[in-house]
């Protein structure tokens, strides 16, 4: 299993173009939330320098402080609905152990450019899921994939379609991978 930690960014989606609705955060105060606020920010300043765990991979007590602060947040959600419509929105990619990410991210310099955001879009009522990886100015790898509500906090995926993209070029490439 990879572990992930993201943030959602407030994107206007690319639906119709009569939609004006954008993604945003909810946030209510309460003691609990206090505590999971503090412990979000706890985890955010861990990640803060570790480049979206391309330093993490070399630095196994850092990636164990890190994954250990993960699970922390987690046991202070128990019970709480995470995959309803609040999930649907556009991420940015903060910090992950998913190798096959690291490694665009670390290598994109090979091919004369630099990864940029690192983004997953997810919208529940369509089943989907977006991973994008930018490398400015014009370039991005793109994988589609369907996903399921599995439980409460809880959604499987699984890749249908992958393309690199550039200006005036398109790369179709095989899809693979499914997780949670």
């Amino acid at each position: 299993m990879a572990a992930c930690f993201s943030q959602p960014i407030p994107l206007k989606p690319k639906t119709s173009p009569k939609s004006t609705s954008f993604y945003t955060l909810k946030v209510t105060c309460s003691s609990a939330t206090n505590q999971s606020q503090s412990a979000k920010q706890h985890l955010l300043s861990l990640i803060s320098d570790q480049d979206r765990g391309l330093k993490t991979q070399n630095d196994p007590e850092k990636r164990a402080t890190i994954i250990q602060a993960i699970y922390a947040m987690a046991e202070q959600g128990k019970g709480t609905v995470t995959t309803g419509n609040s999930l649907s929105a556009t991420w940015r990619l903060l910090w992950t152990t998913e190798k096959e990410q690291l490694f665009i991210i670390e290598k994109a310099p090979l091919f004369g450019t630099k990864a940029g955001d690192v983004l997953q879009v997810i919208d529940v009522e369509k089943k989907t899921l977006n991973n994008v990886i930018t490398f400015p100015p014009d370039r991005v790898f793109f994988v589609r994939s369907n996903i399921e509500i599995a439980s409460s906090q809880r959604v499987n995926f699984r890749f249908t379609s992958a393309v690199l993209r550039g200006k005036s070029w398109e790369i179709p490439l095989p899809p693979f991978g499914q997780g949670w």
